[in-house]
């Protein structure tokens, strides 16, 4: 065997280098954030629900299964499993299903964040006082119609069952909790025999709605009770009110026509020729006329002393005509209002 002439001792570089690594050892786990970052999600989880289940879950059992108006629940058990959820990192308590009405009283002692994401904000206060005897405790005189707010419940669409013969059918609400008209005002005069004369003058009176058949066709409309003009009696009152435009005049379709700007006819189809027949007319003369609807409103409960005022009422309006290119339908709205009155 060979030597190395420049050192008197063999070479044992590999037993050393076996050596070196034997002593590391094994090698050492690293910290898993994602295992870490779960394991704070489930104590946080729990944590809400030790918190809602001390707190509100008394209350959250006696709420009813949602229905097609969406309440919100009482302030006190609201705020409670808010905070459970709160703690628990949870940011929407839309889950939760329907729950009570709130008086007007009480919705102005909610918050921003007690509204928020609850449903609340498309509902209008219910009347818990007051009487049912409208026409005796109703006095003549003209009253300013303050806080009016409708809230749809229901909604119906007039189609064809066959045979000719057309009904109200049922329909899926295809638009979140943005249909309730608030914040509306106008005039009431009651008369000493209890005629009623109301016009509605201002407020967030239209609200965009979609609703779809069972056929799948969806239906766009306007709700609206915009300038509603109503008399009769403290029984019912109704009127006709104007319907907008589903569009403005500045809408352009998919071939840049529009009311007020855009092409006069589509591209590639001159003028005064084959644009302007009966089959394309509608779709190049575009048109915002506002159309026609009609109300009816019936009071319920009467409270004198706070001048709160609610009831009841139904209204029957076209659908959107796509600027005037379509034959609209009718829509049958039902639902609950509210209001205050202020002499």
């Amino acid at each position: 065997a060979k030597t190395n002439p420049w050192r008197t001792h063999p070479i044992t570089h590999t037993s050393r280098m076996h050596s070196e690594y034997a002593n590391f050892g094994a090698p050492k786990r690293r910290c898993n954030f994602a295992t870490v970052s779960i394991a704070i999600n489930v104590a946080l989880l729990l944590v809400g629900a030790a918190v809602y289940m001390s707190s509100g879950a008394q209350e959250l059992s006696m709420v009813a299964p949602r229905q097609t108006r969406v309440f919100a629940s009482k302030p006190n058990a609201m705020k409670n499993i808010a905070a459970g959820l709160a703690a628990a990192g949870v940011s929407s308590i839309g889950f939760l299903g329907a729950s009570n009405a709130l008086t007007f009283d009480e919705f102005q002692g909610l918050s921003y964040m007690d509204v928020k994401g609850s449903g609340m904000a498309n509902t209008c206060p219910v009347l818990n006082s007051g009487t049912n005897d409208v026409k005796g405790s109703l006095k003549p005189g003209s009253y300013k119609f303050d806080k009016f707010c409708i809230e749809p419940t229901s909604f119906q669409v007039k189609e064809d069952v066959g045979k000719g013969k057309k009904e109200f059918i049922g329909v899926k609400l295809m638009t979140r909790l943005t249909y309730t008209l608030d914040a509306m005002s106008g005039s009431l005069k009651v008369g000493n025999g209890g005629s009623i004369e109301f016009k509605e003058e201002d407020g967030i009176d239209y609200a965009p709605t979609t609703v779809q058949l069972p056929g799948g066709a969806r239906v766009p409309f306007l709700f609206t009770v915009k300038e509603l003009d109503a008399k009769g009696d403290v029984s019912s009152f109704s009127g006709e009110f104007s319907v907008p435009s589903y569009r403005g005049s500045t809408f352009l379709d998919p071939k840049g026509r529009g009311a007020a700007t855009g092409y006069d006819t589509a591209v590639a189809i001159p003028a005064g020729g084959a644009g302007d027949e009966d089959a394309l007319g509608k779709e190049n003369n575009k048109s915002i006329k506002p159309l026609a609807g009609k109300a009816q409103l019936s009071i319920a409960k009467y409270d004198p002393a706070t001048g709160e005022i609610a009831g009841v009422f139904q209204s029957v309006q076209p659908s959107d005509t796509d600027l005037g290119a379509k034959v609209p339908k009718d829509i049958k709205v039902q639902g609950l209002w509210y209001a205050q009155l202020q002499q």
